[in-house]
C-alpha cells in the first residue's frame, strides 16, 4: 500500500546534508540524487523518502499535523538522529524519551527540517 513520502525543500543541497546526517543511524541512505530532488531508501530497496523542490515553483510549506516518522531498531538510533537533527540546525519538538501515553515502550524524538517539516525518529522496542 505504501509507496513514498515527500516533503519540500528550498535548498536541495542543504537538505540533503541535513538528512544525511540525520538519516544515517537508521541505514537509510541517498539513493537517487538529482539537482531538485533526493531519494532516500534503505539498502536494497526503493527510494521511499524524498526530498524536493516543488514541482510547481512556489516555495514549499508545511502541512499543520502532518508529520513523517521513521522507524528505529533500538532507543540509541533514536538519539543519534535527533542529536543530528539538532546539530544540523532542525528546530527541538520533543527531545528523545519514553511517550507512555502512545504504549510502555514507545521512545521518539521529534523535530523540524531546515524548511519547517516536522520529523519523528523513534522505536516501539522493550529495552
Amino acid at each position: 500500500m505504501y509507496s513514498h513520502t515527500t516533503v519540500g525543500a528550498n535548498d536541495v543541497p542543504r537538505a540533503k546534508a541535513f538528512y544525511d546526517a540525520v538519516l544515517g543511524p537508521l541505514g537509510i541512505e541517498a539513493k537517487l540524487v538529482f539537482d531538485t530532488a533526493i531519494g532516500y531508501g534503505l539498502a536494497g530497496g526503493p527510494s521511499q523518502f524524498w526530498v524536493t523542490q516543488p514541482f510547481d515553483g512556489r516555495d514549499p510549506s508545511v502541512g499543520n499535523g502532518t508529520m513523517i516518522a521513521f522507524a528505529a531498531s533500538e532507543r540509541a538510533a533514536v538519539d543519534a538522529c535527533y542529536a543530528a537533527a539538532m546539530a544540523k540546525g532542525g528546530k527541538d519538538e520533543g527531545a528523545p524519551g519514553l511517550r507512555p501515553h502512545y504504549h510502555k515502550d514507545y521512545y521518539g524524538a521529534y523535530f523540524r527540517d531546515l524548511d519547517g517539516n516536522k520529523i519523528c525518529v523513534c522505536s516501539q522496542h522493550a529495552e
